[in-house]
């Protein structure tokens, strides 16, 4: 059989320049915890070759909106998977989803060659594009923006990408989308070329929908580190709206919307499922100096609620949990931004210590100005600094207000 090659044309067609390419030095404040900074609106020096082929993307003329800050819809700590993939011959597709920077072990090498941290596949692909099929960990999220990062791929790196969706439930789902016959893939990000060993991300239309499924593919084969997709997640409310919920998971839509410091660890990990694996799954901050000091971190619940209890877990840890913690809250109007010093905030548990390892919980007695009220935002202080693995805000759904 003969192998297929990227055609001249196809390579001319990479090579052209789309506007909704991302700088590797702004891709942090773009689509990170909370938006700063601007991004040009065209790319800088020295990007690599894109397509405006077979793309829907805006032009990138600025940051996100901050009301709607951003999370890696297929991360695996948010319980993403993967589905099915062409080939994984040299380092499993599974890399692409780890939270964690790629590293380099130089010189180390496994049965099927030199070990790297990413996914790999075989040489010469006689079929191409190379492609992963993966379940998204929320029940659905709505895209706004895909990175590759082909960290330490030079001379196996994948020479393009480009990004599909689908929107599918029920009973199934997951088997339907991986069968070769599917066909109601749509495009999220068209053709884009890679450079090696670097980060690259592009924003993506918000025209797309929902997708609750992603295909990524390879041109023609060859590496990626990881793979990125910011987003809102889309969460599947009970139907018995009396049913408690955890209002502020990342799978229900929280997220951070504030913080004053995320040294150690993100703010962001504060609101994933399980109680992760050691300290860097968790939110850390620097050690204060100064009398008086306190950190905090602002979250936006999933949606507006009434909260019935709260749950402060500082499993891993053990030499530098805080010494106290306090929890506020308040009830914004609409898509408002919310800062860490609003004078709205109300005292929902007052100061109380902390242990090593512990799941901290505060119900019934312990909360106050709860009581025929909602809301919508929740901050957390911790008292001076430290690192906190799990915040969890647990109620039921209220009515948004009507302004």
């Amino acid at each position: 059989m003969e192998i297929q090659a990227l055609s001249p044309e196809i390579i001319q067609d990479i090579q052209s320049t789309p506007t909704d390419f991302i700088p590797p030095d702004q891709i942090d404040s773009t689509f990170g915890t909370t938006c700063i900074g601007k991004a040009p609106s065209s790319p800088s020096p020295g990007a690599p070759p894109l397509s405006d082929s077979l793309s829907d993307s805006p032009v990138h003329t600025g940051c996100l909106e901050p009301s709607l800050t951003i999370t890696d819809l297929v991360s695996a700590p948010l319980t993403s998977r993967i589905l099915s993939f062409s080939d994984e011959f040299f380092a499993s597709a599974s890399n692409l989803l780890n939270p964690a920077n790629p590293i380099r072990r130089p010189g180390h090498f496994v049965e099927s060659g030199a070990w790297y941290d990413g996914w790999e596949t075989r040489r010469h692909n006689r079929s191409p594009p190379d492609w992963v099929v993966i379940r998204l960990g929320p029940a659905a999220g709505m895209v706004r923006g895909v990175e590759i990062d082909t960290a330490f791929f030079d001379g196996n790196h994948a020479e393009g990408v480009e990004v599909w969706g689908t929107y599918e439930t029920g009973e199934g789902a997951d088997e339907r989308v991986i069968e070769a016959g599917y066909r109601a893939w749509r495009p999220l990000l068209g053709k884009r070329g890679c450079g090696a060993s670097r980060r690259q991300a592009w924003t993506v239309n918000e025209r797309t929908g929902e997708v609750t499924h992603v295909k990524l593919c390879m041109l023609p084969d060859g590496g990626i580190a990881r793979f990125r997709l910011y987003g809102v997640a889309v969460p599947v409310w009970p139907k018995d709206e009396s049913e408690e919920v955890e209002l502020s998971s990342a799978l229900m839509g929280g997220r951070v919307v504030g913080f004053s410091d995320e040294h150690f660890g993100k703010a962001g990990n504060l609101l994933m499922p399980g109680r992760g694996v050691d300290m860097g799954d968790g939110w850390e901050t620097k050690r204060s100096r100064e009398s008086g000091h306190s950190d905090w971190v602002v979250v936006k619940l999933g949606a507006r609620g009434r909260v019935r209890s709260l749950m402060i877990d500082t499993m891993h840890f053990r030499g530098n949990f805080p010494q106290g913690v306090r929890v506020e809250g308040l009830d914004a109007e609409g898509e408002e931004v919310v800062s860490g010093d609003d004078e709205r905030w109300v005292e929902v548990v007052g100061m109380q210590g902390c242990e090593k390892d512990k799941e901290h919980v505060f119900a019934d007695g312990l909360l106050k100005s709860v009581e025929g009220r909602a809301f919508t935002h929740m901050k957390m202080t911790i008292i001076p600094d430290g690192g906190v693995k799990r915040f969890r805000v647990f109620g039921v759904r209220a009515q948004e207000r009507h302004l």
